[in-house]
C-alpha cells in the first residue's frame, strides 16, 4: 500500500473514515472528501502524513472533478478512487414521492457515475488505475421493505459497474472496476437515513466497520471484480436467486 494515491469519498464517518485510517496507517497517500468539513478534518489528522482532506459534495459533478484536479494537483496521479458516498432511506414503497427516487439516484448512482467518468480519462491515459464501488447485500437481495428505494439504486449501481468494466477492459485492460457489498455495518447509515431510522450500531449482527474497512484494502490488493464483506453472502445471494421466475 506504500505510496498508493487512494481517494476515497464520503470519508468523514463510517466506511469511508475507517478505510482512510486503515490505508493511512500502512503507508498509501490519501484524498480524502465530504460535505462536513470538520468531520472531515478530523479524520484527515488521524490519518498520517499524506493525507488531503477536500470538501466536496460529490453529487455535484463540479465538485467530484474539483477532487480529482486537486489530488493530481498533489500527488500527481491517482490510482484508486473509492466510491464510497452514499445515502439510505426509510419509506415503504407505496409512500415513495419522485422527491425520494431522485434523492436516491442522486446519492447513490449519480455519485459514483461522476467519480468514475471523471478519474477515468486520467486512469485511461496512464492504462491503470482501480474503481471500487461500495455497494450493498440490498443490492443483490431486496430484503428490507422500507430500503426499497435504495436497494433498487443500488442494484443500479451494479449494473453499472460491470457494464463501465465491460466497456472500458475492452481497450485498457490494466483499469478494474470492483464492488463491494456489505450487509448491516455498525455505522451512523441507519441514523442518517433519508426520513430518519434505526441506528445500525444497535443491530446485534451489524459487522464492525473496521472488517469491511480490511475487506476494501484486500480489495485493492488483489483488484477482485466483485466482493462480499461477510462470509456466506454468496451463498445467501444464491438462494434468493434460486427462489425467483423459473424458465418456461
Amino acid at each position: 500500500m506504500n505510496d498508493t494515491v487512494v481517494v476515497i469519498t464520503g470519508a468523514s464517518a463510517g466506511i469511508g473514515a475507517a478505510l482512510a485510517e486503515l490505508l493511512g496507517s500502512r503507508g498509501a497517500a490519501l484524498v480524502l472528501a465530504a460535505r462536513r468539513s470538520e468531520r472531515l478534518q478530523a479524520v484527515a489528522a488521524r490519518c498520517g502524513d499524506r493525507v488531503l482532506a477536500v470538501t466536496a459534495d460529490v453529487t455535484r459533478r463540479e465538485d467530484v472533478r474539483r477532487v480529482r484536479d486537486e489530488a493530481l494537483a498533489r500527488y500527481g496521479r491517482i490510482d484508486v478512487w473509492v466510491n464510497n458516498a452514499g445515502q439510505g432511506i426509510s419509506r415503504t414503497p407505496s409512500a415513495l414521492t419522485d422527491e425520494d427516487i431522485d434523492l436516491m439516484v442522486l446519492q447513490n448512482v449519480k455519485s459514483a457515475l461522476y467519480g468514475m467518468q471523471e478519474v477515468l480519462p486520467h486512469f485511461r491515459e496512464r492504462n491503470a488505475g482501480h474503481v471500487i464501488n461500495v455497494s450493498s447485500m440490498l443490492g443483490r437481495i431486496p430484503y428490507v421493505v422500507a430500503r426499497s428505494a435504495y436497494s433498487g439504486a443500488k442494484h443500479f449501481l451494479n449494473a453499472l459497474t460491470a457494464n463501465f468494466r465491460a466497456e472500458v477492459q475492452q481497450t485498457h485492460p490494466g483499469i478494474q472496476f470492483s464492488l463491494v457489498s456489505p450487509g448491516v455495518v455498525a455505522t451512523e447509515f441507519g441514523l442518517n437515513a433519508l426520513h430518519g431510522g434505526p441506528d445500525s450500531r444497535s443491530f446485534s449482527d451489524a459487522q464492525p466497520v473496521r472488517e469491511v474497512a480490511e475487506v476494501i484494502a484486500d480489495v485493492i490488493a488483489s483488484r477482485r471484480p466483485d466482493v462480499y464483506t461477510r462470509r456466506g453472502s454468496r451463498e445467501r445471494v444464491a438462494a434468493y436467486i434460486s427462489t425467483l421466475a423459473e424458465d418456461p
